[in-house]
């Protein structure tokens, strides 16, 4: 089963919500976000990224960013910026991108459930990401951004979900900068929250699409909790975390490429050769951009020129893991060849999501890199079956578009 309950939500007055919505707050750095968040006192980035209100000499994991994060949230709610719901609800949650749409749940799942792999993970986490996140959700008692989730498609949930939106006005409907809409209906219809909680009792598994780090860290602070409340009921907020939770058919995972700094001590032709060697047949596609067209074929841009890189079967394994092409790729060329061991620690290698286009994989590699190479995007069920099976997906395998919003709702532990 998977537990999805309703919670009290603190999120933006209606009138606030298209200034406070922001970028999750992952994906810029403190200069960018400060940059995002100039002239408008009411983005959620003075939350998530509260660094940014505090002198730049002053650590990003320092103490009194979180303590500022947290008066950040306290003065927004005295000045009526945010409000708090008067009863636990749950929310339909839709997000337009490039006229694709998709379409979830707001709610609070369980650590418990986390902690039992109900809520199945593909991604090792990094304790240095996870303590800031701890950190910050500690000490502003909330979590404050959503882990993304999906499950397998039910068309029961979905019946309801687009009755309710059809029937009902949106509280939020905002476009941010990016060109994203972001669509919130608050559930309130009390009978509703428990047939859509009691359908989800009936899902097997939950699984973890962005935000691996956010959820083994709300998990770590729910932990935190228990053992300075040793009598805990196992009701308490602190036993759940936030989530946006989406059926499968509607998320779209983007290719996550690769730029390498140079070809590893090689000539151009020694390389194609190499590569040919190495099981991919190999054709210059001339300087018109190329994009793989299918699994186990490959883009790749060098000197001007785009090539189709094309994997034999040979080098293709029966296996979850090995028959992705991100592994095919490091597995075949860019360890043996290119002399990529470690693509997580490796200074020779950078990572470009799909969302960038393949016209920044040219730019790199014509500016501070030499060689780019595009994947096709991996399918979601290949995600779904790899969390199934326990196993975890090569480091920069997926990039999911578009991101949560953060700032539209706040889970208070």
């Amino acid at each position: 089963m998977s537990i999805v309950r309703p919670f009290r939500a603190v999120r933006p007055a209606a009138k606030y919500a298209d200034k406070v919505i922001s970028l999750p707050y992952d994906v810029m750095n403190r200069e960018e976000a400060k940059e995002m968040a100039k002239g408008n006192p009411y983005s959620f980035l003075h939350i998530c990224r509260a660094e940014i209100d505090l002198p730049d000499d002053v650590d990003a994991y320092d103490k009194s960013v979180y303590e500022k994060a947290k008066s950040n949230i306290a003065k927004n709610l005295e000045d009526g910026v945010f409000i708090r719901e008067d009863r636990p609800k749950l929310y339909i949650y839709k997000q337009v991108m490039d006229g694709r749409v998709q379409t979830g749940i707001v709610g609070c799942v369980s650590v418990d459930e986390y902690q039992n792999n109900i809520i199945k993970k593909h991604e090792k986490t990094r304790v240095e990401k996870e303590i800031d996140r701890i950190n910050h959700f500690d000490i502003c008692n909330a979590d404050t951004e959503p882990v993304f989730l999906t499950y397998r498609d039910d068309k029961r949930i979905r019946t309801l979900v687009e009755g309710y939106m059809n029937a009902n006005s949106p509280e939020y409907d905002a476009k941010t900068s990016d060109g994203i809409s972001h669509t919130l209906w608050v559930i309130e219809d009390d009978a509703l929250v428990k047939n859509l909680s009691d359908l989800f009792a009936e899902v097997p598994a939950l699984y973890i699409a962005d935000g691996h780090h956010r959820s083994a860290s709300a998990c770590k602070v729910g932990m935190k909790r228990r053992e300075e409340n040793p009598n805990y009921s196992g009701d308490e907020e602190f036993n759940y975390f936030m989530a946006v939770i989406f059926p499968d058919n509607d998320l779209k995972i983007f290719d996550y490429n690769r730029v390498l700094k140079d070809l590893n001590g090689l000539g151009k032709e020694e390389f194609l050769k190499a590569t040919e060697k190495a099981g991919f047949t190999v054709t210059d596609m001339g300087t018109e951009t190329y994009r793989p067209e299918a699994k186990h074929i490959f883009s790749m841009y060098l000197d001007g020129h785009w090539y189709k890189l094309e994997a034999a079967p040979s080098i293709i394994p029966d296996d979850a893991i090995g028959s992705l092409d991100v592994s095919i790729l490091q597995e075949n060329l860019l360890a043996p060849v290119l002399g990529i061991a470690d693509p997580r620690t490796d200074k020779r290698i950078d990572f470009v999501g799909g969302i960038r286009g393949l016209g920044e994989l040219k730019r790199r590699a014509e500016s501070d890199m030499q060689l780019a190479f595009a994947v096709y995007p991996v399918d979601i069920s290949d995600l779904l079956s790899v969390a199934d099976n326990g196993m975890v997906m090569p480091p920069k395998s997926t990039w999911f578009e578009p991101k949560l919003g953060s700032g539209l709702f706040m889970h208070e532990l």
